[in-house]
């Protein structure tokens, strides 16, 4: 596991964070909501990207 994808998580965090405040902030607690499940999605797809690495590296393993 390479030690960016930590950092690219993380910074996700952060930036959705830090706009989902402003936003409500400014009473745009929709847009907020919706930035919030974005960080959320993009998240899980570099998890997701992951998960997939890993089962094709445990079926090279085995050769299935």
């Amino acid at each position: 596991m390479d030690i960016t994808i930590i950092f690219k998580i993380a910074a996700i965090g952060i930036l959705t964070a830090v706009s989902g405040m402003l936003l409500k902030k400014a009473n745009k607690e929709e847009i907020a909501t919706l930035v919030s499940i974005a960080g959320l999605i993009l998240a899980l797809v570099l998890v997701l990207d992951m998960i997939v690495q890993l089962f094709d590296a445990v079926k090279g393993l085995f050769e299935l």
